[in-house]
Protein backbone atom coordinates (compact mmCIF):
# COMPACT_ATOMS: atom_id res chain seq x y z
CA UNK A 1 0.00 0.00 0.00
CA UNK A 2 1.38 3.41 -1.00
CA UNK A 3 1.69 5.90 1.85
CA UNK A 4 0.05 9.24 1.07
CA UNK A 5 2.41 12.20 0.99
CA UNK A 6 -0.24 14.92 0.54
CA UNK A 7 -3.97 15.42 0.94
CA UNK A 8 -5.95 17.44 3.47
CA UNK A 9 -9.65 17.02 2.74
CA UNK A 10 -10.70 17.75 6.31
CA UNK A 11 -9.89 20.39 8.90
CA UNK A 12 -9.17 18.32 12.02
CA UNK A 13 -7.46 14.95 11.50
CA UNK A 14 -3.87 14.65 12.73
CA UNK A 15 -1.81 17.26 10.90
CA UNK A 16 1.35 15.72 9.42
CA UNK A 17 2.70 18.34 7.01
CA UNK A 18 2.08 22.07 6.79
CA UNK A 19 3.45 24.93 4.66
CA UNK A 20 4.34 28.35 6.08
CA UNK A 21 6.16 31.41 4.74
CA UNK A 22 8.66 33.46 6.73
CA UNK A 23 7.78 37.18 7.00
CA UNK A 24 9.72 39.21 4.44
CA UNK A 25 10.39 42.90 3.89
CA UNK A 26 7.11 43.20 1.95
CA UNK A 27 5.33 42.25 5.18
CA UNK A 28 7.15 44.28 7.80
CA UNK A 29 7.44 47.30 5.48
CA UNK A 30 3.78 47.09 4.45
CA UNK A 31 1.78 50.32 4.25
CA UNK A 32 -1.07 49.67 6.72
CA UNK A 33 -3.55 51.75 4.74
CA UNK A 34 -2.80 49.89 1.50
CA UNK A 35 -2.90 46.42 3.03
CA UNK A 36 -5.67 47.03 5.55
CA UNK A 37 -3.37 46.33 8.54
CA UNK A 38 -3.96 47.98 11.90
CA UNK A 39 -0.34 49.19 11.96
CA UNK A 40 3.05 48.36 10.44
CA UNK A 41 4.45 45.05 11.73
CA UNK A 42 7.76 45.14 13.60
CA UNK A 43 10.44 43.16 11.77
CA UNK A 44 12.21 41.59 14.75
CA UNK A 45 8.92 40.83 16.49
CA UNK A 46 7.36 39.30 13.38
CA UNK A 47 10.36 37.06 12.69
CA UNK A 48 10.51 35.91 16.32
CA UNK A 49 6.78 35.18 16.51
CA UNK A 50 6.80 33.26 13.24
CA UNK A 51 9.83 31.18 14.25
CA UNK A 52 8.12 30.34 17.55
CA UNK A 53 4.93 29.34 15.72
CA UNK A 54 6.91 26.99 13.47
CA UNK A 55 8.65 25.50 16.50
CA UNK A 56 5.31 24.92 18.26
CA UNK A 57 4.10 22.98 15.23
CA UNK A 58 7.30 20.94 15.05
CA UNK A 59 7.04 20.06 18.74
CA UNK A 60 3.52 18.79 18.00
CA UNK A 61 5.03 16.37 15.48
CA UNK A 62 4.14 18.35 12.37
CA UNK A 63 6.60 18.58 9.48
CA UNK A 64 6.98 22.27 8.60
CA UNK A 65 7.77 23.03 4.96
CA UNK A 66 8.68 26.56 3.98
CA UNK A 67 7.12 28.28 0.97
CA UNK A 68 10.15 30.13 -0.34
CA UNK A 69 9.28 30.88 -3.97
CA UNK A 70 10.13 34.50 -4.83
CA UNK A 71 7.32 37.04 -4.44
CA UNK A 72 7.91 40.77 -4.64
CA UNK A 73 5.61 43.29 -2.93
CA UNK A 74 3.17 40.69 -1.58
CA UNK A 75 2.76 41.51 2.10
CA UNK A 76 -0.09 39.02 2.54
CA UNK A 77 1.92 36.10 1.13
CA UNK A 78 2.67 35.14 4.75
CA UNK A 79 -0.90 33.86 4.85
CA UNK A 80 -0.30 30.59 3.01
CA UNK A 81 -3.81 29.24 3.47
CA UNK A 82 -5.50 31.44 0.89
CA UNK A 83 -3.97 30.89 -2.58
CA UNK A 84 -4.72 27.16 -2.81
CA UNK A 85 -6.51 24.15 -1.40
CA UNK A 86 -4.90 20.72 -1.12
CA UNK A 87 -7.04 17.74 -2.02
CA UNK A 88 -6.21 14.04 -1.95
CA UNK A 89 -5.56 14.38 -5.70
CA UNK A 90 -3.29 17.42 -5.65
CA UNK A 91 -3.49 21.16 -5.14
CA UNK A 92 -6.00 23.47 -6.75
CA UNK A 93 -4.55 26.92 -7.39
CA UNK A 94 -7.18 29.55 -6.72
CA UNK A 95 -7.45 33.09 -8.12
CA UNK A 96 -7.25 35.64 -5.35
CA UNK A 97 -10.16 38.02 -4.93
CA UNK A 98 -7.94 40.69 -3.36
CA UNK A 99 -6.14 42.28 -6.34
CA UNK A 100 -2.98 42.96 -4.31
CA UNK A 101 -2.63 39.21 -3.72
CA UNK A 102 -2.84 38.06 -7.35
CA UNK A 103 0.41 36.27 -8.19
CA UNK A 104 0.60 34.33 -4.94
CA UNK A 105 -1.15 31.37 -6.55
CA UNK A 106 1.58 30.44 -9.04
CA UNK A 107 4.30 31.05 -6.44
CA UNK A 108 2.87 28.68 -3.85
CA UNK A 109 2.14 26.23 -6.65
CA UNK A 110 5.86 26.21 -7.45
CA UNK A 111 6.69 25.54 -3.80
CA UNK A 112 4.21 22.70 -3.70
CA UNK A 113 5.49 21.06 -6.86
CA UNK A 114 9.03 21.35 -5.50
CA UNK A 115 7.80 19.34 -2.51
CA UNK A 116 6.09 16.64 -4.55
CA UNK A 117 2.51 17.93 -4.57
CA UNK A 118 0.97 17.88 -8.06
CA UNK A 119 -1.39 20.55 -9.34
CA UNK A 120 -4.88 19.14 -9.87
CA UNK A 121 -6.26 22.30 -11.46
CA UNK A 122 -6.19 26.09 -11.62
CA UNK A 123 -9.08 28.54 -11.52
CA UNK A 124 -9.33 30.57 -14.70
CA UNK A 125 -11.24 33.37 -16.41
CA UNK A 126 -13.43 35.45 -14.14
CA UNK A 127 -13.35 32.94 -11.27
CA UNK A 128 -12.15 34.43 -7.99
CA UNK A 129 -11.66 32.47 -4.78
CA UNK A 130 -9.60 32.48 -1.60
CA UNK A 131 -8.95 29.54 0.70
CA UNK A 132 -10.31 31.45 3.67
CA UNK A 133 -13.75 31.06 2.11
CA UNK A 134 -13.53 27.25 2.14
CA UNK A 135 -14.06 24.68 4.86
CA UNK A 136 -14.16 20.90 4.63
CA UNK A 137 -17.19 19.74 6.61
CA UNK A 138 -16.01 16.17 6.07
CA UNK A 139 -13.69 14.40 3.64
CA UNK A 140 -16.24 14.58 0.84
CA UNK A 141 -17.95 17.93 1.47
CA UNK A 142 -16.45 21.36 0.79
CA UNK A 143 -18.44 24.42 1.88
CA UNK A 144 -17.65 27.72 0.12
CA UNK A 145 -18.58 31.25 1.16
CA UNK A 146 -19.64 33.66 -1.59
CA UNK A 147 -18.58 37.21 -0.83
CA UNK A 148 -16.18 39.91 -1.90
CA UNK A 149 -13.28 37.45 -2.31
CA UNK A 150 -14.99 34.37 -3.81
CA UNK A 151 -17.60 34.27 -6.58
CA UNK A 152 -20.05 31.87 -8.21
CA UNK A 153 -17.78 31.29 -11.22
CA UNK A 154 -15.18 29.83 -8.86
CA UNK A 155 -17.76 27.53 -7.28
CA UNK A 156 -18.71 26.26 -10.75
CA UNK A 157 -15.10 25.50 -11.61
CA UNK A 158 -14.46 23.84 -8.24
CA UNK A 159 -17.49 21.63 -8.78
CA UNK A 160 -16.20 20.63 -12.21
CA UNK A 161 -12.86 19.61 -10.68
CA UNK A 162 -14.09 18.00 -7.45
CA UNK A 163 -17.45 16.41 -8.11
CA UNK A 164 -15.90 13.75 -10.43
CA UNK A 165 -13.72 12.89 -7.39
CA UNK A 166 -16.80 12.33 -5.24
CA UNK A 167 -16.70 15.69 -3.47
CA UNK A 168 -19.88 17.71 -2.93
CA UNK A 169 -19.39 21.49 -3.09
CA UNK A 170 -21.88 23.63 -1.16
CA UNK A 171 -22.03 27.42 -1.28
CA UNK A 172 -23.48 30.13 0.95
CA UNK A 173 -23.80 33.90 0.60
CA UNK A 174 -21.74 35.86 3.11
CA UNK A 175 -22.98 39.11 4.69
CA UNK A 176 -21.72 42.56 3.68
CA UNK A 177 -20.45 43.23 7.23
CA UNK A 178 -17.75 45.93 6.98
CA UNK A 179 -17.60 46.05 3.20
CA UNK A 180 -15.37 45.11 0.27
CA UNK A 181 -12.10 46.62 1.53
CA UNK A 182 -12.13 44.50 4.69
CA UNK A 183 -11.84 40.75 4.67
CA UNK A 184 -14.79 38.67 5.79
CA UNK A 185 -14.06 35.08 4.87
CA UNK A 186 -16.20 32.06 5.67
CA UNK A 187 -13.46 31.08 8.11
CA UNK A 188 -13.73 34.47 9.80
CA UNK A 189 -16.56 33.07 11.91
CA UNK A 190 -15.89 29.32 12.17
CA UNK A 191 -13.09 26.85 12.82
CA UNK A 192 -13.50 23.10 13.13
CA UNK A 193 -11.86 21.65 16.25
CA UNK A 194 -13.23 18.11 15.91
CA UNK A 195 -15.15 16.24 13.24
CA UNK A 196 -18.38 17.18 15.01
CA UNK A 197 -17.36 20.37 16.85
CA UNK A 198 -16.65 23.94 15.76
CA UNK A 199 -15.89 27.26 17.40
CA UNK A 200 -18.18 29.92 15.90
CA UNK A 201 -19.40 33.52 15.90
CA UNK A 202 -23.05 33.05 15.01
CA UNK A 203 -24.09 36.65 14.17
CA UNK A 204 -22.13 36.51 10.90
CA UNK A 205 -23.10 32.98 9.90
CA UNK A 206 -25.41 32.47 6.86
CA UNK A 207 -28.66 30.84 7.92
CA UNK A 208 -28.36 28.01 5.41
CA UNK A 209 -24.85 27.21 6.58
CA UNK A 210 -25.99 27.19 10.22
CA UNK A 211 -28.82 24.83 9.29
CA UNK A 212 -26.36 22.49 7.54
CA UNK A 213 -24.17 22.39 10.65
CA UNK A 214 -27.17 21.61 12.84
CA UNK A 215 -28.29 18.91 10.40
CA UNK A 216 -24.89 17.32 10.92
CA UNK A 217 -25.35 17.54 14.72
CA UNK A 218 -22.30 19.77 14.95
CA UNK A 219 -21.57 20.99 18.47
CA UNK A 220 -21.08 24.77 18.24
CA UNK A 221 -18.91 26.58 20.76
CA UNK A 222 -19.93 30.23 20.64
CA UNK A 223 -17.21 32.78 21.31
CA UNK A 224 -17.93 35.96 23.27
CA UNK A 225 -18.44 38.96 20.99
CA UNK A 226 -15.65 40.73 22.89
CA UNK A 227 -13.11 38.28 21.46
CA UNK A 228 -14.23 38.33 17.83
CA UNK A 229 -11.92 41.16 16.72
CA UNK A 230 -8.92 39.36 18.26
CA UNK A 231 -9.75 36.33 16.09
CA UNK A 232 -11.02 33.89 18.71
CA UNK A 233 -12.75 31.97 15.90
CA UNK A 234 -9.42 31.48 14.13
CA UNK A 235 -8.28 28.15 15.56
CA UNK A 236 -6.01 25.57 13.92
CA UNK A 237 -6.77 21.96 14.75
CA UNK A 238 -3.49 20.04 14.99
CA UNK A 239 -5.52 16.92 15.72
CA UNK A 240 -9.09 16.26 16.88
CA UNK A 241 -9.63 18.45 19.97
CA UNK A 242 -6.01 19.64 19.90
CA UNK A 243 -6.18 23.36 19.15
CA UNK A 244 -3.73 26.15 18.41
CA UNK A 245 -4.99 29.71 18.85
CA UNK A 246 -3.84 33.23 19.66
CA UNK A 247 -2.89 33.83 23.30
CA UNK A 248 -5.22 36.83 23.72
CA UNK A 249 -8.61 35.07 23.88
CA UNK A 250 -8.81 33.51 27.35
CA UNK A 251 -12.60 33.12 27.46
CA UNK A 252 -12.69 31.14 24.22
CA UNK A 253 -9.68 29.10 25.35
CA UNK A 254 -11.55 28.18 28.51
CA UNK A 255 -14.70 27.27 26.57
CA UNK A 256 -12.63 24.96 24.36
CA UNK A 257 -10.93 23.39 27.38
CA UNK A 258 -14.33 22.86 29.01
CA UNK A 259 -15.41 21.05 25.82
CA UNK A 260 -12.52 18.61 26.22
CA UNK A 261 -9.96 20.30 23.96
CA UNK A 262 -6.24 20.60 24.57
CA UNK A 263 -5.51 24.26 23.91
CA UNK A 264 -2.11 25.57 22.85
CA UNK A 265 -1.50 29.26 22.22
CA UNK A 266 1.01 31.41 20.37
CA UNK A 267 1.92 35.08 20.49
CA UNK A 268 0.85 36.84 17.30
CA UNK A 269 0.92 40.56 18.00
CA UNK A 270 2.89 41.25 14.81
CA UNK A 271 2.10 38.35 12.44
CA UNK A 272 -1.58 38.03 13.30
CA UNK A 273 -3.26 40.92 15.12
CA UNK A 274 -1.73 43.73 13.05
CA UNK A 275 -2.38 41.96 9.75
CA UNK A 276 -5.71 40.33 10.68
CA UNK A 277 -4.70 36.71 10.04
CA UNK A 278 -4.65 33.94 12.64
CA UNK A 279 -3.14 30.45 12.78
CA UNK A 280 -5.37 28.97 10.08
CA UNK A 281 -4.41 31.83 7.74
CA UNK A 282 -0.68 31.43 8.39
CA UNK A 283 -0.67 27.70 7.67
CA UNK A 284 -1.52 25.61 4.61
CA UNK A 285 -2.10 22.00 5.66
CA UNK A 286 -0.52 19.64 3.12
CA UNK A 287 -1.19 16.29 4.75
CA UNK A 288 -3.68 15.15 7.35
CA UNK A 289 -4.49 11.59 8.36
Amino acid sequence: MTTRTYGAQNMVSQLRKVMLRTPESAFYNADPARWHYTSRPDQAGALAEHAALCETLRKAGVEVIMHDAPLADHADAIFCFDPTIVTDYGAILLHMGKPLRVGEEAAIGASMQKNGIPILGTLSGDARAEGGDMIWLDNQTLAVGLGFRTNAAAVSQLKAMLEPKGVTVLSYDLPYYTGPEACLHLLSFISMVDHDMAVVHLPLMPTGFYQELKRRNMKLIEIPASEYDSMATNVLAIAPKVCLMLDCNPITARLLADAGCEVQTYRGNEISLKAEGGPTCLTRPLLRD
